[in-house]
């Protein structure tokens, strides 16, 4: 009997391993020998051209642009009211001279500047331009520093990308990237609340705190002080930044370097560009040029006998001021937009000459303009 049931459960057993043996070779004809299911494979590829460009500007410049506060005094009826404004601002040389916006500055009766390393300093004002909003500061730093370098603003195309470094809301070392949108923009009211033209017109962001900040190309030149924002009800950028071309501030640096303050050159005029079939419809040359909508009294152009506007129209959409001249050429130069009157100017000195050639009752003629110093306010 022992034996018997021995050879039975020897049976029993040898019957379950066969059928478990056919179960796996079952399972191994209709499970794929692969994994079970596929998903989207990760490539930690290396960085695009564009991604280190903005890498290697950025490290390369962010050193160089400084945190800028100052202490602003307000006095109403009652009391006098102690106020902080916050800016940016960036190295031109080594001995700690630093560009920023005037605006940044400007009624402060302390200024202090912090370095990316956190040191901190005083800064004394060396030379201000209210009209362009800018100023030279500067530190006396315990170490030397690397100063960006300065572009030429004159070469700048619609479309070229551009890179903002500066502190918006305090947050240090930030960097925006955008293009160039448009240039030679105004009039525009700038922080100063003076008005601005021949300004760039940028989507990279601009925010509270920038001001004052480069704005650099994508060989790190500086190419523009970043200025101005269009904040519709005072709110934060929509992708409309205004800035200051860097050759503007070449012009005050020049004055300032050569021991002469020139003052900035003023001809006295407020102009729009027009031209194509608004110009034809006006009765103009179709080529284009600067209508004068408003001439200032006992201007350089008002002596000169330039005329403004006596009249106005709706044009279209447009409400023009008419009836004043149309410059056609500014120093042997045709004018093409609304920067090629700005461009000259930023060359000139006050007493020197501007040659205009103007378009006046239906003949063109050419005028000499000595020109002034843009009075302060």
């Amino acid at each position: 009997m022992r034996i018997r049931a021995l050879l039975f459960t020897l049976l029993i057993i040898a019957g379950f391993v066969v059928l478990v043996n056919q179960s796996r070779d079952r399972l191994r004809r209709w499970v794929p020998s692969g994994p079970l299911w596929s998903e989207p494979v990760a490539h930690t590829a290396g960085l695009g051209a564009d991604e280190l460009n903005n890498i290697d500007v950025y490290k390369s410049s962010k050193d160089s642009v400084v945190y800028i506060t100052s202490t602003v005094f307000t006095q109403n009826f009652f009391f006098v009211q102690k106020g902080q404004a916050l800016g940016s601002g960036f190295l031109i040389n080594s001995d700690g001279q630093i560009l920023t916006n005037n605006h940044v500055i400007s009624g402060s009766s302390d200024i202090e500047v912090t370095l990316p390393d956190q040191s901190t300093y005083k800064a004394t004002p060396l030379v201000r331009d209210r009209q362009d909003d800018l100023a030279l500061i500067e530190i006396h730093p315990r170490k030397k520093l690397t100063p960006l370098r300065l572009g030429d603003s004159d070469q700048l195309q619609v479309g070229q990308k551009v890179l903002a470094i500066g502190q918006p809301f305090g947050l240090k070392g930030t960097l925006t990237v955008g293009v160039v949108s448009s240039i030679g923009v105004g009039p525009i009211q700038g922080d100063n609340n003076e008005t601005m033209d021949g300004m760039i017109q940028t989507d990279a962001a601009i925010n509270s705190g920038n001001s004052g900040g480069p704005l650099l190309d994508s060989q790190g030149n500086v190419i523009g002080i970043n200025t101005a924002i269009f904040g519709p009800n005072g709110g934060g950028n929509v992708g409309i930044g205004f800035v200051l071309p860097i050759n503007r501030a070449k012009a005050m640096l020049e004055g300032f370097r050569s021991g002469k303050n020139y003052g900035k050159a003023w001809l006295g005029v407020s102009t729009v560009y027009i031209a194509g079939d608004l110009a034809e419809a006006l009765k103009l040359p179709s080529k284009g040029g600067l209508l004068i909508e408003q001439g200032r009294r006992d201007s350089p152009a008002d002596r000169a006998g330039l005329r403004g506007a006596r009249d106005q129209v709706q044009v279209r959409n447009y409400l023009l001021g008419v009836g004043g001249d149309f410059i056609t050429a500014v120093d042997g130069q045709p004018v093409t937009n609304q920067d090629s009157m700005v461009r000259v100017l930023q060359r000139k000195h006050p007493n020197d000459t501007i040659d205009l050639t103007i378009y006046r009752d239906g003949k063109t003629m050419d005028v000499k303009v000595k020109l002034g110093e843009a009075p302060d306010e």
